[in-house]
């Protein structure tokens, strides 16, 4: 049985964080779905065809990984792609109560997916996208955040 793993986020933008999990990842799983989540409430920076593209280009060089773009559960989405894993972030112990409801909530709704949760290494634990985000905003240094290739789309858009 083939493992698919389904890695669900509003990656505005993907950071070198998110990189991080996504290539560890797939030394687990035989391919990784990144889902690019609409999350039109978060009111995101990027649009979801700019995330989308991003998440694209950050990862055009791994094998057995592929983006597409959601606004539906995330479950729903799993179970359409044949996905049985979600894969989550940890970077500190404030992500962990959220991260376990979210989990479970998503065990409840369909009880054959699995979420499995992977820390990023130490280099990259405090890196969030709100952070990258931030720094846009005020012209700050973001090229140690975020992949290189993301960082030359989002200087190319300003």
């Amino acid at each position: 049985m083939r493992r698919v793993a389904l890695y669900p986020g509003t990656f505005d933008p993907i950071t070198n964080g998110h990189y991080d999990i996504i290539e560890r990842g797939i030394r687990l799983f035989d391919e990784i779905i990144i889902a690019v989540a609409d999350s039109r409430d978060k009111k995101p920076m990027f649009t979801l065809d700019q995330r989308i593209e991003m998440a694209k280009i950050a990862t055009a060089h791994l094998e057995r990984v592929r983006v597409v773009g959601f606004d539906n559960l995330t479950v729903d989405l799993a179970e359409s792609l044949d996905a049985t894993i979600l894969i989550r972030g940890l970077r500190a112990v404030s992500d962990f109560e959220f991260e376990l409801q979210l989990g479970y909530l998503n065990n409840s709704l369909n009880d054959a997916i699995e979420t499995v949760y992977l820390m990023p290494t130490l280099q990259h634990a405090f890196i969030s996208s709100s952070i990258v985000r931030n720094l846009l905003k005020f012209d700050g240094r973001t090229d140690h955040l975020l992949p290189a290739s993301v960082q030359k789309v989002i200087g190319s858009m300003r």
